[in-house]
């Protein structure tokens, strides 16, 4: 895969190590709504570091950019286990939010997945419960719920699986 075009002047790229910073930014940026709405500003993607971000995108996960001319505006990451690619870190920085750019994100990870790991079977993700637009958006690409785990008196994991296309 080499880039994707959802909309405008965004385009869909592979994650470089060098990009882990502004990765954080967004990603941080992206998720002080979550933070705010479930009552936690501890939540992992708050207190994640850009070294371990660069690690990731070192140790060969999936992990793609959305980029507007040299800005980074979104970012997804998927890490294959087996025969299962969990999804995780979905973020558009909110200035970007609302023009398809995290569905495209989306999309292009399954592609990208799809085409290079060919023992994938499933596509395995998690959001909390109070995260409407989210849950919104992993069904229209797919994803079904397979299970909800309470991890604390604010917060409801709504466990998502989608079959490979």
């Amino acid at each position: 895969m080499t880039s994707t075009e959802p909309a405008g002047r965004i385009v869909i790229r592979e994650a470089a190590a060098g990009d882990a910073g502004e990765i954080l930014t967004v990603q941080r940026a992206a998720y002080v709504t979550e933070a705010q709405l479930y009552g936690d500003p501890f939540i992992p993607p708050l207190v994640e570091s850009a070294e371990q971000i660069r690690k990731t995108i070192e140790d060969g996960a999936a992990v793609l950019v959305a980029t507007e001319g040299s800005r980074i505006v979104g970012s997804v990451r998927g890490q294959v286990s087996g025969t299962t690619c969990l999804v995780g870190r979905l973020v558009v920085a909110p200035d970007a939010q609302g023009r398809g750019i995290g569905g495209a994100l989306l999309a292009a990870l399954h592609e990208r997945v799809e085409e290079r790991e060919a023992g994938v079977a499933v596509f395995d993700l998690f959001t909390g419960h109070l995260s409407a637009g989210n849950l919104r958006l992993y069904r229209r690409h797919g994803y079904r719920e397979t299970g909800r785990e309470r991890v604390h008196d604010h917060l409801t994991l709504v466990h998502m699986r989608r079959e490979r296309a």
